[in-house]
């Protein structure tokens, strides 16, 4: 069996990047990082798409967000290609009020996640993604339209699978 196959939100590489000194945030920037670090010695595939890739360009700080988007070049982070029914299921997710009609990348990000058939997601966006709430709307979502189940889970829980 090969490397499970994940998909990092933009979140991840905004915390390997955070500088806060509070000491959740530090906890949450390790986090980010073992996940990176497992990417490297290949025990998880990763992949991000052009969600993640607008939403780093549009960093207010342009030096932290160009260090962002090396990490997809450093890493070999795959990106992949968005279509119409990523955007439909996006659509869903917020009309089921899975998130915020607002966040419409947050649920554009899950949705990619679910039509490539990843494994799983990774994020530590709190806010919009890692709610029971978004979870639940989610798998029941996709339960109805026939897609497959996926985990949405923080770093901490990727790194003891």
């Amino acid at each position: 069996m090969g490397a499970a196959k994940m998909y990092l939100e933009t979140s991840l590489f905004q915390f390997y990047y955070e500088t806060g000194q509070a000491s959740h945030l530090q906890k949450l920037t390790e986090q980010a990082r073992q996940v990176f670090a497992l990417i490297k010695t290949h025990k998880l595939e990763a992949y991000a798409s052009p969600y993640v890739t607008r939403e780093l360009v549009n960093i207010g700080d342009s030096e932290r967000g160009e260090k962002m988007w090396q990490l997809i070049d450093e890493y070999g982070i795959r990106i992949l290609e968005t279509n119409l029914e990523t955007e439909k299921l996006a659509a869903l997710y917020i009309a089921e009020e899975a998130v915020p009609a607002a966040a419409f990348f947050e649920a554009a990000h899950i949705a990619i996640t679910v039509i490539h058939r990843l494994d799983y997601m990774v994020s530590l966006n709190f806010a919009h993604i890692l709610r029971p709430w978004t979870i639940e709307r989610v798998r029941r979502v996709n339960v109805r339209q026939a897609r497959g189940g996926i985990g949405i889970y923080k770093p901490a829980e990727v790194v003891k699978l």
